[in-house]
């Protein structure tokens, strides 16, 4: 079983960053394109981004020029880069690899003044 394990959330004014991480136990990460997905409270869980393992990169509008995912392959670490957050990006983000691997924990983020 694939542990995948999402940190740095936390709460954060309208306006801030956070920067959010996930380790994955599988070695064959630097392999694989590698997802963030967040759910609001009281939605359906939705796509935020993906990275390729070539580092190709693909945003949902909503997050797209503020958000940025990138991948340390030595690591087997996925990060999530957030700016200028709203606060409708409060949520609990997951990262994900390929169905297979199940889902994390998740990590609560919170935008509030």
């Amino acid at each position: 079983q694939v542990q995948l394990v999402e940190s740095g959330g936390g709460l954060v004014q309208p306006g801030g960053s956070l920067r959010l991480s996930c380790a994955a136990s599988k070695s064959d990460f630097s392999r694989v394109t590698m997802f963030w997905y967040r759910q609001a409270p009281g939605k359906q869980r939705e796509w935020v981004a993906f990275i390729t393992p070539s580092s190709n990169t693909n945003y949902q509008s909503d997050v797209k020029g503020r958000f940025a995912i990138s991948r340390d392959n030595a690591k087997n670490t996925l990060y999530l880069q957030m700016n200028s957050l709203k606060s409708e990006d409060t949520a609990v983000y997951y990262c994900r690899g390929p169905e297979t691997w199940g889902w994390g924990q998740g990590t609560q983020v919170t935008v509030s003044s």
